[in-house]
């Protein structure tokens, strides 16, 4: 193949992607949205969303342990939950600020109320600044997060694409919903300062989700029993969520995805899983980017399960 004829090809599947971009993404303030359930109008009107002292939000990037950690703080919070007497699914107990039903008023939850969102630090309600209501930001290895969005975009969504080249090349670009993981994380990470705000590793969780349910219940100011600790641990294993009908998000994916299989969100959970995707060429080229974008930033990353 010639080189223009190589260009016109990576121009033709530019402008594909980016037609497909447009027809499943919005972008709002900056950043992309998944247009799915998507509520713009309560997003335009956010900065005004009046925010409860007892509040907390579960914030992370797209596909970095947020369903696993709805499960965790259900577990925690409520004890019909962890008892298996309640039926109610994570997400109508945890629901998404962003997406949501219009007939949902937040308003009228009671306290505590419990969030999850995806939005950068610069689009939250300012009512969160006070540093009262409580932000726990989960973030997890950015390959890993990749790799899975990947799968995720590329089986339960209009993806504009189902080649990992091209994905990554999106995904390195800000041009999936969330926009740039670097940008999210060192958003959050650079602003910590104006949020009652704590850091947890998706990684540290998978290799000590007890210890790691330790330190949510001090940040939230919890107290459980050593018997409901673990039956939270118990609970929040991968294996048992994805056969948890509350919290594998299998209705969810009926309603909006026509996917029926069971578990079908869920898919490994793992850490390291971006060594059957990469090639070394491509890693070297995600190493260098991370190394450039992340060097003022000293959040702890694991790469590999074997990694200390």
């Amino acid at each position: 193949m010639s080189e223009v004829q190589s260009s016109f090809q990576q121009a033709l599947i530019g402008n594909r992607n980016m037609e497909d971009t447009n027809k499943i993404l919005t972008k709002f303030k900056g950043c992309y949205f998944g247009n799915t359930q998507l509520n713009l109008e309560f997003l335009e009107n956010l900065d005004d969303f009046e925010i409860r002292d007892d509040d907390v939000f579960i914030i992370t990037y797209p596909k970095s342990g947020t369903v696993w950690f709805q499960q965790i703080l259900c577990l925690i919070y409520f004890e019909e939950h962890r008892k298996g007497i309640g039926n109610l699914e994570t997400v109508e107990r945890i629901p998404f600020l962003e997406y949501f039903s219009r007939e949902v008023d937040f308003a009228e939850r009671p306290s505590p109320r419990l969030f999850t969102t995806h939005i950068p630090y610069y689009l939250v309600p300012r009512g969160l600044k006070n540093k009262k209501a409580k932000v726990i930001y989960i973030y997890r290895n950015p390959k890993d997060v990749m790799c899975s969005y990947f799968h995720f975009s590329k089986k339960l969504t209009a993806s504009a694409t189902d080649n990992f080249v091209e994905f990554m090349n999106l995904f390195l670009e800000g041009e999936v919903a969330g926009s740039l993981w670097f940008d999210h994380i060192k958003g959050w990470y650079e602003h910590k300062n104006l949020f009652n705000i704590h850091f947890l590793m998706y990684e540290e969780m998978k290799k000590d989700l007890r210890g790691s349910v330790l330190k949510i219940c001090k940040f939230l100011g919890k107290e459980l029993s050593e018997e409901d600790v673990d039956a939270v641990v118990r609970q929040a294993t991968f294996e048992n969520m994805k056969n948890d009908p509350r919290a594998n998000y299998d209705n969810k994916l009926k309603a909006y995805f026509g996917i029926q299989k069971k578990g079908h969100f869920l898919r490994k959970g793992t850490i390291g899983d971006w060594k059957n995707h990469m090639t070394a060429e491509q890693n070297e080229k995600f190493d260098m980017i991370f190394q450039t974008k992340m060097k003022d930033i000293p959040l702890k990353f694991i790469w590999d399960m074997n990694e200390e």
